[in-house]
């Protein structure tokens, strides 16, 4: 899936399958160690308020489910031009009510935001752009889970080859439906996370239950 620069709202695959592949990555990076880290953080995780990812330099995000339906997008990459376009970019603009608005605008005033995308009725939004402006940073920030193919790739770095059981494509299009059955992934899981850690399988299966994609999303 190809993403514009600036980011359309049209980019982005629907709030529930975004969630889903982000999620999944998530999950099978977990660790018990990290879950207990206090402080700055980095890397792709689940936690109480949503999905994230920070790749400790260029590029943070963060995705929360607020209802179900509704989800909230934001973050920032190096390559956005929003936060210091002159004259400024007002990113809520025409944001609905339920968005965090005191998380927003407290890194709003801090200079830490990009962009914001909220996801509402089946349909993504953000404020408009004024003409000219040539990226927020959706494309280089959440390529990595807008691109099924992609998330395919990084998931199937993850499983061993020498077990039976659902396939990659299976296992993801189950998460993306949120049916997966826990049993089946963490069968299939290498025993070491493809950068040689010991696999946390717990940490795998409570991130699993945390992000709903074992049965009916949670609010």
């Amino acid at each position: 899936m190809t993403i514009h620069r600036p980011g359309l709202p049209e980019d982005l695959p629907p709030g529930e399958e975004l969630w889903a592949r982000w999620a999944l990555l998530a999950a099978v990076e977990a660790t018990t160690e990290e879950e207990r880290t206090s402080g700055y953080r980095t890397g792709c995780w689940i936690d109480g308020d949503g999905l994230h990812w920070d790749d400790a330099g260029c590029t943070w995000w963060i995705m929360s489910r607020t209802a179900p339906g509704r989800f909230v997008l934001y973050g920032e990459d190096e390559s956005s031009g929003v936060k210091w376009h002159s004259p400024p970019v007002d990113m809520l603009a025409g944001g609905p009510g339920w968005l965090p608005h005191e998380e927003l605008n407290d890194r709003l005033e801090g200079y830490e935001l990009g962009c914001v995308y909220w996801y509402q009725d089946g349909a993504w939004a953000r404020a408009p752009y004024p003409d000219g402006l040539t990226d927020d940073g959706l494309d280089c920030g959440m390529s990595r889970f807008v691109d099924r193919d992609r998330v395919l790739g990084e998931l199937t770095d993850h499983i061993d080859d020498t077990v039976d059981g659902p396939s990659a494509d299976t296992l993801l299009a189950d998460a993306e439906a949120h049916r997966l059955q826990p049993p089946h992934l963490l069968r299939r899981l290498r025993g070491t996370t493809p950068d040689h850690r010991p696999r946390d399988l717990p940490a795998v299966a409570r991130a699993l239950g945390l992000a709903g994609l074992t049965g009916r999303p949670r609010t």
